[in-house]
C-alpha cells in the first residue's frame, strides 16, 4: 500500500500563535507552521508584518492527511476558530495582517471553500455578512521558530491571547 498523498491547506485568522493549537490536536494533521502570505515583500519579519505595511497575513500552513481529515472538515473548523465577519482582524487583534482569508492550492479547495462559505452565510449563525475572502495561495514564509507551536512553549502568553475573545467565540459558536 502506498502512502497517502498529503495536501497543504493555508488559513489566515488573526494571531497565528492562536491558530495552531485547534488544528494540531486533529487527526490527520502532520504539522502546523506558523507563517506570512498574502503579501509583497519576499521574505518578511514578524516586525515587518506587524507594522500590517508588507500586506500579509499571519497564517498558518497545515500539512494534513486528506484520506483521513478531509479539507472540508478543516475548512468548518477554519470556521469555529476565526470569526468570519470580521475583516478589520480578529478579536483583540487589530489590522490588515489578521485579516481572515483561506488561501486555495487547487480549483478543488477554491470550490470546497466557497461551498462551505455559501452554506455558513445561508445558515442564518451570523447577523453580520460573512467577510472571510478565499483567495489564491501565495508564497508561504515559515515565521520565526520562537513563533512555532507557541501554545506549547509558552502556555500562559498563549492563555493570556485566548482570552482577548477567541476562547469565548469558539463556545459560542459550539452552541450555536
Amino acid at each position: 500500500m502506498g502512502k497517502h498523498q498529503l495536501e497543504t491547506a493555508i488559513f489566515a485568522g488573526g494571531c497565528f500563535w492562536c491558530m495552531v493549537q485547534p488544528f494540531d490536536t486533529l487527526p490527520g494533521i502532520k504539522k502546523v507552521v506558523s507563517g506570512y502570505t498574502g503579501g509583497y515583500v519576499p521574505h518578511p519579519t514578524y516586525e515587518q508584518v506587524c507594522t500590517g505595511k508588507t500586506g500579509h497575513t499571519e497564517a498558518v500552513e497545515i500539512t494534513f492527511d486528506p484520506q483521513v481529515f478531509p479539507y472540508k472538515k478543516l475548512v468548518e473548523t477554519y470556521w469555529t476558530v476565526a470569526d468570519p465577519t470580521d475583516a478589520m482582524g480578529q478579536f483583540q487583534d487589530r489590522g490588515d495582517q489578521y485579516r481572515p482569508v483561506i488561501y486555495y492550492n487547487s480549483p478543488e479547495q477554491k470550490r470546497v471553500a466557497e461551498q462551505s462559505r455559501h452554506e455558513l452565510a445561508a445558515s442564518g449563525r451570523f447577523s453580520e455578512p460573512i467577510v472571510t475572502r478565499i483567495e489564491p495561495a501565495q508564497p508561504f514564509y515559515p515565521a520565526e521558530d520562537y513563533h512555532q507551536d507557541f501554545y506549547k512553549k509558552n502556555p500562559q502568553r498563549y492563555q493570556l491571547e485566548e482570552a482577548g475573545g477567541r476562547a469565548k467565540y469558539q463556545a459560542q459558536f459550539k452552541k450555536k
